[in-house]
């Protein structure tokens, strides 16, 4: 036996422990991503409406790209998510993930009567 057969036996060894504990971090993290989203829609179906009188402090955007192969081209697709924070009289403060719609409605210093559930935005009007 030389030494490359000493190192292929190892790389034969190596490998599918490395995948297998490779793999098993990933389904893990897609599993927990999930566990996550469920827990938190279910939290919000669980919580009351609220209306209450609130002002819109600040808004954000992230925006997100992706890489993806069509037709042997590859292809970037962005996404963008829109955030409004939110304070209420008490001065607590909330940020809110709104629709792209919503968010061009919604300026700083907008006052009115704020309507959510949980984390999940349900409206704003103006008052």
């Amino acid at each position: 036996m030389g030494f490359n057969s000493c190192m292929f036996d190892a790389a034969g060894t190596v490998f599918p422990i490395f995948f297998g504990i490779a793999f098993a971090f990933i389904f893990g993290v897609i599993i927990f991503g999930a566990v996550k989203s469920i827990r938190e829609w279910n939290k919000n179906n669980n919580s009351p409406r609220l209306t209450v009188p609130a002002s819109v402090v600040s808004k954000r955007t992230s925006v997100s790209s992706h890489m993806h192969s069509a037709d042997s081209a590859m292809h970037r697709t962005h996404h963008t998510t829109y955030y409004v924070t939110f304070e209420v009289e008490s001065g607590d403060r909330m940020e809110l993930h709104v629709d792209g719609r919503e968010f061009g409605m919604l300026a700083e210093g907008d006052i009115g009567m704020l309507t959510f559930q949980g984390t999940r935005y349900l409206g704003f009007e103006r008052g």
